[in-house]
C-alpha cells in the first residue's frame, strides 16, 4: 500500500537552523513521486492545460506536476536571471519577510483559453501567487488554483486563490521540536 502525500512529506519534512527544509522529500523517491502526485490530484478533473511554477522549488515541482497532469510547464523566473523573449511582469506585494518579487512570465507561455494551475513549495501571503494569477489573467488565462505542499494562508486568501495543499502549516512539527 503506498503511503498518503501527506505522511510521505510529514515523514521527510524538517527544520534546520529554524527555517523549513523540503529538500528530503525530493532526495526520496517514493516521496518525492507521492508529493508530486498529492499536488496534481485535486485538480486532474479540472482541464489544467499548463502549469505555472515560480523559481525555484516550483519550477521543479511544477514541471512534475505538468508531467503527471500531461501539460506543458511555463516557468516564472525572478528578476535576476536570463530569460529570453518578450514578457510580461508583475511586483508582488511583500512577501512575509518584507520582500517584494518582480516576477516574469514568457507572454507566449499563456494564451487565450487556457486553464492554469500554480504550484509551488509553500504559501504564506499568496503574494507572489496573486501576481502570477495576474500576468496569467492579463494573458487571457484562466485562474484554476494552487497547488502547494505547505499552506499558511489566512481561510480568506486561500479561498481567493482557490489554494489546495498536502499540509497546512500548523500539522508541521514545531521548529523548536526539531533534533
Amino acid at each position: 500500500m503506498t503511503p498518503h502525500p501527506r505522511d510521505l512529506v510529514l515523514e521527510r519534512f524538517q527544520w534546520v537552523g529554524g527555517h523549513a527544509d523540503v529538500w528530503g522529500i525530493f532526495r526520496d523517491p517514493r516521496a518525492l513521486a507521492g508529493m508530486v502526485h498529492g499536488l496534481a490530484e485535486p485538480f486532474q478533473e479540472d482541464g489544467i492545460t499548463a502549469v505555472c511554477g515560480i523559481e525555484s522549488r516550483g519550477f521543479l515541482l511544477g514541471a512534475a506536476v505538468a508531467v503527471e497532469l500531461g501539460v506543458g510547464f511555463a516557468a516564472v523566473r525572478k528578476a535576476a536571471g536570463i530569460f529570453p523573449g518578450k514578457k510580461v511582469t508583475r511586483r508582488s506585494h511583500p512577501d512575509y519577510r518584507g520582500t517584494r518579487q518582480e516576477l516574469r512570465l514568457q507572454r507566449d507561455a499563456v494564451g487565450t483559453g487556457d486553464r492554469v494551475l500554480l504550484v509551488d513549495d509553500w504559501i504564506e501571503t499568496g503574494s507572489q501567487a496573486r501576481a502570477v494569477r495576474s500576468m496569467v489573467e492579463e494573458r487571457g488565462g484562466q485562474w484554476m488554483g494552487c497547488s502547494v505542499v505547505v499552506d499558511q494562508t489566512t481561510p480568506a486568501r486561500r479561498a481567493d486563490l482557490r489554494v489546495r495543499s498536502i499540509v497546512t502549516a500548523s500539522e508541521l512539527p514545531p521548529w523548536d521540536m526539531q533534533p
